[in-house]
């Protein structure tokens, strides 16, 4: 394929950085994950957002998360009608098959993906509602979160109660596939809405009890 150019030098470099450190130091743990298998205890949906780093946050080894990144980190609603479902199969294949103990959707602040579901919904990104749109269709699922939260004047105050907000329809959403919550109800598997403030380094999650996100 012509269009295929070698790696970037710069990653190249790094590449060769981590084998010659971290790989050779863990020689027999890599070669172990690739005999056995993958057994992670969580899956965590989150962000495309390149200053999303849910390894570091977690401090994470390799084998250890089963991670899905798409643009807002959604999950959404079961639809199986013959099209392209990447996090749905990405989904699927946490609960059926490597059996996860726990689904995390994981939110951020200044989140790219959510401005543009705001600044589309309050008409302002004519661009995104044209039907072309990728990133336009795949905001239209966290249209409700807009609603919900649209009574709220100060437009960064509202940024972040939808960013909080589409967590919770993600995980609605995730309740409407048979297997998930066949999954749920049986006490094998926890959801989770968590959310990071990218600036501040800190973890929320949302507690049903009191309805609200708290610190971790």
């Amino acid at each position: 394929m012509p269009q295929a150019r070698p790696l970037p030098g710069y990653l190249a470099q790094r590449y060769h950085g981590w084998r010659a450190t971290s790989y050779a130091e863990n020689r027999t743990w890599h070669r172990r994950l690739a005999e056995e298998g993958q057994r992670p205890r969580a899956m965590v949906v989150a962000c495309c957002d390149s200053r999303v780093n849910v390894i570091s946050v977690f401090s994470a080894e390799e084998g250890e998360l089963f991670i899905h990144r798409n643009i807002a980190n959604v999950v959404p609603p079961y639809a199986p009608d013959g099209d392209h479902h990447g996090t749905s199969a990405a989904v699927e294949y946490a609960v059926k098959h490597l059996k996860v103990a726990h689904i995390l959707v994981m939110g951020h602040s200044q989140c790219g993906g959510i401005r543009g579901c705001h600044d589309m919904c309050a008409g302002k990104a004519p661009d995104l509602e044209e039907k072309t749109s990728f990133i336009g269709r795949w905001m239209d699922i966290l249209r409700p979160s807009y609603e919900r939260q649209s009574g709220i004047e100060d437009e960064a105050e509202r940024l972040r109660a939808m960013e909080k907000d589409g967590l919770l329809v993600s995980l609605e959403n995730l309740m409407s596939f048979p297997f998930v919550r066949a999954a749920v109800e049986a006490e094998d598997l926890t959801l989770h809405a968590i959310w990071n403030d990218l600036g501040e380094g800190t973890l929320e999650y949302y507690d049903q009890h009191t309805d609200r996100f708290v610190l971790v």
